[in-house]
Parts: structure tokens; C-alpha cells; sequence
């Protein structure tokens, strides 16, 4: 059969239903191949949003998404996809067409050497230059992108490797020299952690992303109740533990809780789980290891002692390392404590900031918008967002309670992520809500996949909080440099109402708390895409706030 053929029935060997996609020269035979195929193609207007889609597809279902563009431009317009997913270890596949092989390195019409360009942003890149391979080659990029630590991966197909015949294999199995993705965790190392963790007065554990990669929702509470210890999150760890439980505290950092950035600067111990020690986590490295003890758990042995020094390292699936400390500790007959000082301090502060933390006054402050989604949205609905102050007040004031149910990008920040992903996370569990948190900066970006969301049927909200500004910009340039404003104004958007009615989507402006209530309502029923836009003072700020290269300890408060 034809390499293209093999493409595809490779491609629904591996389970896939729905690939992200834009067609174009160099890749036309595997779209006349995915004609006859069972895969359902949905059309995107860029190539960066059929990344974007793949990924909140990847994240929603744990599960590569899959996306395809052509070569040269096509191609190079799906790296800031790349890039993203890998920084957040989400599972994708990026397949893309490459001119013909003859004609690779000879400066052919649209050729970009997309694996040379892309192998810094992905976690592996294969190009087949001859049609047998290609069965091997999905199947390798499957078990590289959704194993061990997820990653993307690029599978660059030269058009004539497409259209050549050939007998084809299709393995059940791979191997891959050098890639040993390490699961299973020492039992020692284990034990060890168990002893830290039950010698120290101030014990916190930290959640990062990883809890929520790996499915360890139910672990990470067994293990937090058994032992009474308070939870705080990385933003990429938030909705890791349920934000409504009693010993949840909260994102920390940068954006972070009051009470969980005060608490984890006066903790002795941290168990870190699935957690890279990001500096918009944990502020300074010096300062946040100076009296802490620090037990990390992680899939990638890369991680271990990369950001933080550490004291006891146990590497492996960290769902699996949670379910050996349970076992383990189950052995040890605990008795939990009536008496326990550090937990009725962790609640005094957490009081203490949940009542007396100022918000803005507005009717439609940042606060009061996302408590009311909160409100109104069913716990179990999946919620994205860009990247801005938008994001970083969903971090404050939107209590995620239905664990693994909320998605953003972390690592690279990309703008324009939050709306495409939405879209993937719809495909991926059509019978949820979608919600995209979006600030208008970032939706500009990407607001032209209202075209794939209506006509692919792919209902989802947009919650614009529109502050007509490039918020955290302007933000940073109000408290760093003095209000000398520029490149934020964003004064001539378009009107978002019309924009959406455009498309054939719902635009509904709400002006009120009531108005919004009513809008989120109307979205949540409609079987079309609704951008709510939603009216705030262009003048609040995002607080707490720790500034770039400072502690936790210094916390910016709202006065």
C-alpha cells in the first residue's frame, strides 16, 4: 500500500478518531487517504490552532492528539504548538508533508527544515524517507509522545514517501534504543520519604502537574488525609487536589495564594510531586530551599536536583509512588493527632486571608466575575485559558473542585492557547462543558477558530474578561516603569457581540453580575460556541503578586 495509506490505518490502529488539521501541497495524499479513512478531519484557519487543538485534546483524554499541516510555512506555523505542549508534557503528534526526498536541501518550494527546527521544542522528530517505515515510525511516536514523561513529537513525511508503495508491517510492539521510560519506584527511596515526612513539624505537600498527568487524584488526598498535611498546587498543578477540601490551600507563587505563599515559606518539609520547581513557583531557588527539606517525587529523572537541591528523590510514575507510600504507611497503624499544632495554624492563616485579602470594588472585578462562573458552571465542566491577567485571576479566585478539570499554558505562556484548546478539549469529552477564560488580548490572537468551533460543532464558551489592554503588560509597566505606557492599548478591538454573531456563534455582552449569570446560563444551553464579553477596569491589577526575582516571603498585597 501506499506510504500515506499506511499513514492512516497506523494512525486508527492507534485509536485515532479526530485529527487537527489544514491541507495543503505536501500534504495532499495523506488527505486523500484520510478521505477514505474513518478519522474525522477537523478543519482549522491556522495551523498554530490545530496544534493548539491536538493539545487540549492530548490533556482532556491523556492521549496523543493528533494534528497535520503541509510543509514550509504550514509547518513552521505549528512550532509554538510544539513548543507549548512540550513545555507542559502534554502527549501529541504533529504529522506534517516535506517536499520530496530528492528534493530536500535544494531550497524547493515551501521546504523548511522542519526538523531541524523543531528538535529543541519536541521530544523527538522522525523523518521516513521511505514508505515501509512508516508503520514503525507511528508506532514509535505514539510510545514516545504518551510514556514516561508525555511530549510531543513530529512525524515529517516527504510527499513522495506519501505516494510510494510498499509491503508494510504493522508492529505491535517498539523498542527504541536509549528510551527507557522509567515507572516503577524504589521502595527505599520510599521509605525514606515516609520517615522524613513523619519526623517534620511543618509538613506541606507541594502538587505539580504531573498528579494530574498521571491520574493520581484519589492518592494525593489518600495520602494528605491519612497524614494531615495541607496542599498547595503549581498553577500547572491546580484542580491536582480539590480546592473546596479542607486541607487544599491553593496555587503558590507568582500569582499564588496569600495563605499558600505564606504557609510553604514556613513549612520544614515538602513532599513535591510532579513538580518542576518552576521560578514563577517558588520564587527565588536559594530562598525557598534555605529551611526546607525536600522529598521530590517525578517520573523524569532529569528533574531531580535540576532547580532544588533534594534531600530524598523517589523516581517513577508518581500515581504508582503515591499507591507504595499508602501501602506502606497503612502497615504503620497510624493514629491521627487531635492535637495538631501546625494544622490549626494552617487554618488560622487560611481564614485569616480568605477573609480580610482585598478585591477590587467594581461590581465586575476579577473576583466576583470568576466566583459567579464558578457559581453557575457544574463542578465536572473542563476549563482552559489563556495567558495573561485573565489567567492569573482564575488562578486566585476560580476554585477548581472536580479534580483534572482545568488546563492552561504554564511553561511557554502562550497567548492565544487557551480558545484552540478548548476546542481539543470539547472533541475530546463532548458531554462536558467547555469553558475558555480568556482575556481579549490573547483571543484576538486566535479568535478565527469560531469558524472550526461552529461549523465542526464544537460548542464552547469564551468567558472574555475584556479590559481593552494587553492587561499583565500594562500591569508591569504601571508598577515597574513608571506608567510610561505603550503597546497595550487595545481600544480598537472589535466588537465581540458582532464578531461572534459573524461566524454564526452567540455574543452576548453582560454588564452586571445578574446579566452574567444569565449569559453563562445561556452558553451552557447553546448548541453554538458564546462569547460572553464581559466589561472590567482596565486599571485593576492582578495581587497578591511576588515580583520577578524575589521570594515568596515579599509578597505585593492589594492596600
Amino acid at each position: 500500500m501506499s506510504g500515506a495509506r499506511a499513514l492512516m490505518k497506523a494512525l486508527e490502529k492507534e485509536g485515532v478518531k479526530e485529527v487537527f488539521g489544514l491541507p495543503g501541497g505536501a500534504n495532499l495524499p495523506m488527505y486523500d487517504e484520510l478521505y477514505k479513512s474513518n478519522i474525522r478531519h477537523i478543519l482549522v484557519r491556522h495551523e498554530q490552532s490545530a496544534a493548539h487543538m491536538a493539545d487540549g485534546f492530548g490533556r482532556v483524554s491523556r492521549k496523543a492528539g493528533v494534528c497535520f499541516a503541509t510543509s514550509g510555512p504550514g509547518a513552521t506555523n505549528i512550532v509554538t504548538g510544539l513548543a507549548t505542549a512540550q513545555a507542559d508534557s502534554s502527549p501529541m503528534i504533529a504529522v506534517t508533508g516535506q517536499v520530496p526526498v530528492k528534493m530536500i536541501g535544494r531550497d524547493a518550494f515551501q521546504e523548511s527544515d522542519i526538523i531541524g527546527i523543531s528538535n529543541p521544542v519536541v521530544k523527538y522528530a522522525f523523518q521516513p524517507r521511505e514508505a515501509g517505515e512508516i508503520p514503525e515510525v507511528v508506532k514509535k511516536g505514539f510510545y514516545i509522545a504518551e510514556t514516561g514523561r508525555p511530549g510531543a513529537v513530529l512525524i515529517d513525511v516527504p510527499k513522495d514517501v506519501q505516494q510510494n508503495e510498499a509491503e508494510m508491517v504493522f508492529p505491535d510492539e517498539v523498542r527504541i534504543r536509549g528510551y527507557h521510560p522509567w515507572t516503577d519506584p524504589d521502595i527505599v527511596e520510599t521509605e525514606r520519604a515516609i520517615e522524613m515526612l513523619l519526623s517534620a513539624h511543618k509538613p506541606i505537600i507541594l502538587a505539580g502537574g504531573g498528579v494530574i498527568i498521571s491520574g493520581a487524584f484519589s492518592e494525593l488526598q489518600s495520602i494528605a488525609e491519612m497524614l494531615m498535611i495541607p496542599v498547595v498546587t503549581t498553577f500547572k498543578g491546580k484542580g491536582a487536589f480539590p480546592e473546596n477540601h479542607a486541607l487544599s490551600l491553593g496555587p503558590i507563587g507568582m500569582h499564588g495564594h496569600a495563605e499558600a505563599n505564606k504557609l510553604m515559606t514556613e513549612a520544614d518539609c515538602v513532599l513535591a510531586i510532579g513538580t518542576r520547581f518552576s521560578d514563577r513557583s517558588v520564587g527565588t531557588f536559594e530562598e525557598f530551599e534555605k529551611n526546607l527539606k525536600i522529598i521530590h517525587m517525578d517520573v523524569d529523572p532529569a528533574e531531580i536536583g535540576k532547580n532544588q537541591t533534594t534531600h530524598v528523590a523517589v523516581v517513577g510514575d508518581v500515581k504508582a509512588s503515591l499507591r507504595i507510600m499508602i501501602k506502606l504507611l497503612m502497615k504503620r497503624a497510624l493514629k491521627k493527632s487531635d492535637d495538631n499544632v501546625w494544622i490549626k495554624h494552617v487554618n488560622e492563616v487560611r481564614d485569616y486571608w480568605r477573609q480580610n485579602l482585598k478585591i477590587h470594588p467594581g461590581e465586575l472585578s476579577a473576583a466576583r466575575i470568576l466566583r459567579k462562573l464558578r457559581e453557575v458552571l457544574p463542578k465536572e465542566a473542563i476549563v482552559t485559558t489563556e495567558v495573561g491577567q485573565h489567567q492569573m485571576w482564575a488562578s486566585l479566585f476560580f476554585d477548581v473542585i472536580h479534580p483534572g478539570t482545568f488546563f492552561s499554558s504554564t511553561g511557554l505562556g502562550t497567548m492565544g492557547w487557551g480558545f484552540p484548546a478548548a476546542i481539543g478539549a470539547k472533541t475530546a469529552r463532548p458531554d462536558l462543558a467547555v469553558v475558555d477564560i480568556a482575556g481579549d488580548g490573547s483571543f484576538n490572537m486566535t479568535e478565527n477558530s469560531l469558524a472550526t468551533s461552529v461549523l465542526e460543532n464544537l460548542p464552547v464558551i469564551v468567558f472574555l474578561v475584556n479590559n481593552y489592554s494587553l492587561g499583565m503588560v500594562a500591569q508591569w509597566q504601571r508598577t515597574f516603569y513608571e506608567r510610561r505606557m505603550i503597546g497595550v492599548d487595545q481600544k480598537n478591538c472589535p466588537d465581540y457581540v458582532k464578531l461572534a454573531e459573524s461566524y454564526g456563534a452567540q455574543g452576548i455582552r453582560a454588564q452586571s453580575l445578574d446579566e452574567l449569570g444569565k449569559a453563562i446560563k445561556a452558553g451552557l444551553k447553546s448548541d453554538v460556541a458564546t462569547v460572553i464579553d464581559i466589561p472590567i477596569d482596565p486599571e485593576e491589577d492582578v495581587l497578591p503578586f511576588v515580583a520577578p526575582g524575589t521570594p515568596l516571603k515579599d509578597m505585593i498585597l492589594p492596600s
